[in-house]
């Protein structure tokens, strides 16, 4: 099968030419754009995301050959988490050669986290099927880069890290509530106040409630401990 200039361009992006590239093909379509002629990136990214989970808890145990399991599942989970694959995603174009149907290439499906994650996850299982297991870790290790070297020593996502700070002093668990949103239907931006009992909270913004959510928390956290 010919593969395009801009796929090749992206296989230039990832480092791996692909022998088989109906695989790269399938991982970059989405549902919305599937056919009987094409498989879309589903059952891929299924398979995609062990295959990193699988390459992120090796990298993990290599590292810090000290840490306890209660330490490495938080770093594990910010490595792998939707959103980590989307931020990778983003810094390699991947949106730009994804296969949408028209209703998702209007509803700015190029810039969707969990479409870019999913598609992430799948261009992983396409490399592993094509390459094998060393090829898919060599890649995800170099797309991930200085993440997993960087990863904070405590990686717990910060809504949990404030509900259990709010449980360590008798709190109640902390309150999310939206209070604004802008921007356009295929693109909003979302405002969220995180709140506890005593009073204190703190607002953020950002394209996603979770990320708006996460981001309240952080700060509402962040102000408590230097308060503290």
């Amino acid at each position: 099968m010919k593969v395009s200039r801009e796929l090749k361009a992206f296989e230039g992006r990832i480092g791996h030419h692909f022998q088989r590239s109906d695989l790269l093909l399938s991982a970059l379509t989405h549902p919305s754009m599937s056919s009987p002629a094409r498989e879309d990136n589903q059952r891929l990214e299924f398979l995609g995301d062990r295959v990193l989970g699988l390459v992120m808890a090796e990298a993990l145990l290599t590292r810090d050959k000290t840490a306890s399991e209660g330490q490495l599942a938080p770093r594990f989970n910010a490595l792998v988490r939707k959103e980590a694959c989307a931020e990778v995603a983003a810094e390699i174009s991947l949106g730009d050669v994804m296969k949408l149907g028209r209703s998702e290439m209007m509803s700015g499906g190029r810039r969707k986290t969990a479409l870019l994650g999913d598609a992430m996850e799948a261009v992983i299982a396409a490399v592993y099927l094509d390459a094998g297991f060393e090829a898919a870790r060599k890649m995800v290790l170099r797309l991930w880069g200085d993440r997993v070297d960087q990863v904070e020593q405590d990686a717990r996502d910060p809504k949990t890290a404030l509900q259990e700070w709010a449980q360590a002093r008798g709190f109640a668990p902390p309150k999310y509530v939206e209070t604004g949103r802008t921007g356009p239907d295929h693109a909003p931006v979302f405002t969220i106040a995180a709140s506890l009992e005593n009073g204190k909270a703190h607002e953020a913004t950002a394209r996603s409630k979770r990320q708006a959510e996460q981001a309240a928390a952080q700060g509402l956290l962040e102000e408590m401990e230097k308060n503290s």
